[in-house]
Parts: structure tokens; C-alpha cells; sequence
């Protein structure tokens, strides 16, 4: 499972934060759109425009340069109080027109020191408005409301399962993507971390069954939302792709082996995270048990969880966490709080393990980048950094696990053979951004009938004396049509929009068959664990096999 892409920024003194450019839409012409010959009003906003229905009422928004725009539509109710915990209810119905044209609440999670480090708040420029538990709220972008129905795209925001919003940065948004290929685009927001992901089934019984995944499934019940009204917004609930990026990539992959998703999913993009497996339950419950005791509670007091200020909460439940993984140990690379292998909701072992099974005809598509957990983004020093001191800091890689040890030297020796145009720096980046787990989970779905395609990203932007490479986060903007939005990430510019052009064109071809051929890339094979496939996208892109599989079987 994927680590937290903020606690590895924070490590390096990045605090992941905005610059508070939530606005930035609607002041500049949006990214990769086409440019205006005339000088026709842009907005539009009325009493009797952009009215849509759903199940629970009517919702009003918008109209930007053309694209209907729905923001902080209801999908569940507020999750306070006693719905703490609890699996997510469908929201309240309302019967005035409800406004639908500002963000959604950002799930509860810790915000202090967001905009620690100003080189990362003017990369990322994280956008963040209210944190409440009433959080449970989508966007949606849409071409016309009409009885049309176009694919429809869900976007699973990255994090881990601990921080983020639905449009978190400015390359997330659907307008250019919804313009582009005629489709609705949706996003959305759950409860994340102790609010999210608390397992208190061992001392609550059976009414905190599922504690432990309500964070999984709020998402189910936005998908069960688009299903019941995305055609009322030109969309086809026929035909759902969910696409999510780092902890959102791994949603993807639990969503798609959730039996309650089943008929909900179509086609499934992870992008740089990815899992086979949830978290173990004897070591949910015993974060559980943790939590009790650092509360002073007894099991029949469980109840008084729900009514604690939701703050305090996370961070008794933080705390209670670290010393159950101090006792016991954490499963994998990831502890604390995240989707349960309980068999209720989530089912127990690997996930795509029957051929026939859950999502066997759901297509996939991966992707990761080249030098996702890059070190240099943000440090001239290591820039310069010697092969020896490379293999030195590798050695206690968190990042690589346990048993690397002194074996360390012959990995970097073999990835300077795989890529000998490589700077020392760029080999750091590239052992501990190995694509040990994408390719696992590439193998596991190749098990089943559906397609699995798989690509690997390596454009470098020209921005910090070169030294951002192909990080974390980087590829979504691409996917996206949004390099002219995400200024901070690609520079903006022909280049990265030439790429973005094939690389959306590809993502729009895949929602709508399955298949990424014919989207503007070279022709791109389904990959298989014999030959190993992989689509490396950069400015000449092209197919190959397996390109580093020799270094990445060493580690």
C-alpha cells in the first residue's frame, strides 16, 4: 500500500499547503482550452440556469465557458454526532433550489502547519476551504444538462486515506476534461483517517461492524449517487470510470474488490498507488483497543467517541495508533488508519484472485512516475550527491523495506546499468520510486478476462533548475488537460501541453472502450507479467518491455 505523499514531503521540510489560488478558474483562461475569438461573456449564474435534479431536491450551479458546473452537492448526510463511525445515510431531502456553486466541506483531518515550506506551498499550492464532518459532497462538470449519455470520469483524491479534498490542486479540475471529450465529470470528498478508518468492531459489537470502513464506504455511496442522477446531468451511469492518484489510486484498487461496488465501476485508473490487499484486522482492532485506553474509556462507553470535538478525537486516536504500532509492529509499509480486510465490506486476502470474480470485466489502466518519492525537488544539495552516498541513504531506506541492507550497492549498480544516462540523483529517486507494487498489481489483475494496461511517466519539467524530475503528482495534470492550469508543475507551454493533449486524449479513448488505442499515443499493447508492456510517456513516448525489470527484481 501507498504511504502518505505529504508525510514523505514533510520529511524533506515540505509542509503540503496553497497559496490560496482556490480562484484561480475563474480569473485566467482555463488550461488547455481552446482560446476565444470573440469577447462573449465567460459566466453565467441566475435564478433559472443550471438548474438540475436529483433524488434529494434540486440543485443550482453554473455555467464557465460553456461547461455546467455543479460544486458541494450532498450525496450523504452529515457524519456528526452519532453517524460517526457509522456507515454513510443518504442526505436529508430538501425542497428549496439548493445553490450548488462553492466546494464541498474538506473532510476532518489535522491542518496545522499546511504551509510550513514555501517552495512546496508554491508547487503544490494545496486548496483548502472548511473542515467539518458534514463533508460528504461532490463536484460535477458537465457539457450541457441534457438526456445524453456521455462516459462519466469519478476522481478519487490522493493523501493516503488521512488528507486531501476532491479539488485539492488546481489540476484537478474537470472543466477542460469535460469539454475535451464530452463527458461529466465528478469529484468528491469522504471521511478520511480516525474519522474515516477506526475499527471499533472488537469493543462495540455488531452496530461498529464496519467502523473501520466508512471512510470506504462514503465512496461506494457517491458511485451509488451517480448511478441514481447522472443522467439528470448528461451522464451515463452505464458507463463509470474511476481514476484516482496516490491514496487515490489505491482507492481505486479497494473499490473495484468491494462487493457493495460491484456494477457500480466500468473501468478503473490508478495512478501512482496501488493495493492488493486491505489492512489486516488484528491490527485494526487492536488500534481499536488503543484508542479505548487512551480515552479512558470502557467498552461500554464506546458511545462517547462520537460526541468528542472531532479534532481531539484524531489526534487521541493518532496517538493511540503509534503506540499500538510500537507494540505490535505495522502491517506492511502502512499503519494507523486505512480501508479493513474485515470480510464484511472489504473482502479478506488478495484482492483479483479469481479469475471470474469481482471487477474480472473491469479493464484497468496504471500508471506511476519515474521518480515519484524525489528527493531533490526541493533540495540543491542532494542534487550533487555521489553514487556512494546514493547507495549509503538507500540502506535505510524506508521506502524499500526490510533485508536491502548491504545488497543495496548491487541494486543502484543495476539500475545505472537499466538507465546509464542518469545522474546519481536521479538514480535515488529512481530505487525508491520502484515499481515493485504497480507491477504487482498489475500482475494480479492480469488474472482476470478484463485488459490491463500499464504506463510509466517520465517528463521532466523545466522548473527549479530541473531538479522536480518526474515526481509525485506530476501525471495528473497531464491526464487532465490541465499543463497550462497547473503552472507550478509543468511551466506551461506548448511542451507539456503537446504530451497532455495524447496523454487526455488516451484517458477519454479508454473511458469510452476499454482500450487506450487510438487516443493520440503510440499503438499500446495490454500488458502481461511474461513481457511486462509498458507504455513510457514523455515527449517521444513509445512501448516497451519491461524496462526495468532486472534492476526492480533485486530489491
Amino acid at each position: 500500500m501507498k504511504t502518505n505523499r505529504r508525510n514523505f514531503f514533510q520529511t524533506l521540510g515540505a509542509g503540503a499547503a496553497g497559496l490560496g489560488l482556490t480562484s484561480l478558474p475563474f480569473i485566467s483562461r482555463a488550461s488547455n482550452a481552446p482560446k476565444q475569438d470573440n469577447d462573449d461573456q465567460l459566466l453565467q449564474i441566475g435564478d433559472s440556469i443550471a438548474i438540475a435534479e436529483t433524488k434529494y431536491g434540486k440543485v443550482k450551479g453554473f455555467i464557465l465557458r460553456g461547461i455546467t458546473c455543479y460544486r458541494g452537492i450532498p450525496y450523504g448526510a452529515d457524519t456528526s454526532g452519532k453517524n460517526r463511525f457509522m456507515p454513510p445515510v443518504p442526505p436529508k431531502p430538501w425542497t428549496e433550489t439548493l445553490p450548488a456553486v462553492w466546494w464541498g466541506n474538506t473532510a476532518p483531518q489535522i491542518m496545522d502547519n499546511r504551509y510550513a515550506n514555501a517552495y512546496s506551498s508554491f508547487a503544490d499550492h494545496w486548496n483548502y476551504d472548511d473542515v467539518s464532518e458534514d463533508c460528504l459532497k461532490l463536484n460535477v462538470w458537465t457539457p450541457l444538462i441534457d438526456t445524453k449519455k456521455r462516459p462519466v470520469l469519478v476522481w478519487l483524491h490522493g493523501g493516503g486515506y488521512t488528507n486531501g479534498n476532491g479539488i485539492e490542486q488546481d489540476g484537478y479540475d474537470g472543466e477542460n476534461l469535460s469539454r475535451k471529450g464530452n463527458i461529466v465529470f465528478v469529484s468528491i470528498n469522504h471521511r478520511l483517517g480516525p474519522i474515516g478508518f477506526s475499527d471499533l468492531s472488537i469493543a462495540g459489537g455488531s452496530k461498529y461492524a464496519d467502523s473501520g470502513n466508512v471512510g470506504a464506504l462514503d465512496m461506494v455511496a457517491s458511485l451509488e449517487w451517480v448511478r441514481d442522477n447522472i443522467a439528470n446531468f448528461g451522464g451515463d451511469p452505464g458507463n463509470v470510470t474511476i481514476i484516482g492518484q496516490s491514496g487515490g489510486g489505491a482507492k481505486v484498487c479497494v473499490l473495484a474488490a468491494m462487493p457493495k461496488a460491484k456494477g457500480l465501476i466500468h473501468k478503473a485508473v490508478p495512478l501512482s498507488g496501488n493495493t492488493t490487499e486491505a489492512m489486516s484486522q488484528e491490527y485494526s482492532r487492536k488500534v481499536g483497543e488503543y484508542i479505548l485506553k487512551e480515552a479512558g474509556l470502557s467498552v461500554a462507553e464506546v458511545d462517547k467517541l462520537q460526541e468528542m470535538p472531532w479534532k481531539d478525537y484524531i489526534l487521541l486516536a493518532n496517538k493511540a495508533a503509534q503506540k499500538a504500532t510500537a507494540e505490535i509492529g505495522a502491517p506492511g509499509m502502512r499503519g494507523g488508519f486505512a480501508p479493513v480486510a474485515n470480510g464484511i465490506s472489504i473482502p479478506k486476502g488478495k484482492f483479483y484472485t479469481d479469475p471470474n470474480g469481482l471487477s474480472s470485466d473491469v479493464p484497468m489502466l496504471l500508471c506511476s512516475t519515474f521518480h515519484e518519492w524525489n528527493t531533490t525537488r526541493l533540495s540543491q544539495e542532494l542534487e550533487n550527491i555521489t553514487l556512494d552516498k546514493v547507495k549509503d541513504a538507500l540502506k535505510t531506506s524506508a521506502r524499500l523495506g526490510t533485508g536491502i541492507g548491504d545488497k543495496i550497492g548491487e541494486v543502484v549498480d543495476a539500475y545505472v546499468k537499466a538507465f546509464p544516462t542518469a545522474k546519481p540523483a536521479e538514480i535515488m529517486a529512481l530505487v525508491n520510486s520502484n515499481r515493485k507494487n504497480v507491477i504487482a498489481t498489475a500482475d494480479a489483475k492480469a488474472n482476470q478476462k478484463a485488459p490491463v494496461y500499464l504506463a510509466w511517466f517520465g517528463w521532466q519539467p523545466p522548473l527549479f533548475d530541473n531538479r522536480m524530475r518526474a515526481f509525485h503528482c506530476l501525471d495528473i495534470c497531464f491526464w487532465f488537460a490541465n499543463t497550462d492550469l497547473m503552472l507550478t508543475h509543468t511551466g506551461g507551454g506548448k511542451r507539456p501541453r503537446t504530451l497532455s493533449d495524447k496523454m487526455s486524449g488516451t484517458l477519454l479513448q479508454f473511458m469510452k472502450t476499454g482500450s487506450p488505442n487510438k487516443g493520440g499515443l503510440p499503438e499500446w499493447k495490454a500488458y502481461t507479467p511474461a513481457k511486462g508492456e509498458t507504455m513510457v510517456l514523455n515527449d517521444q513516448s513509445m512501448l516497451k518491455d519491461d524496462p526495468d525489470r532486472e534492476a526492480r527484481k533485486l530489491i
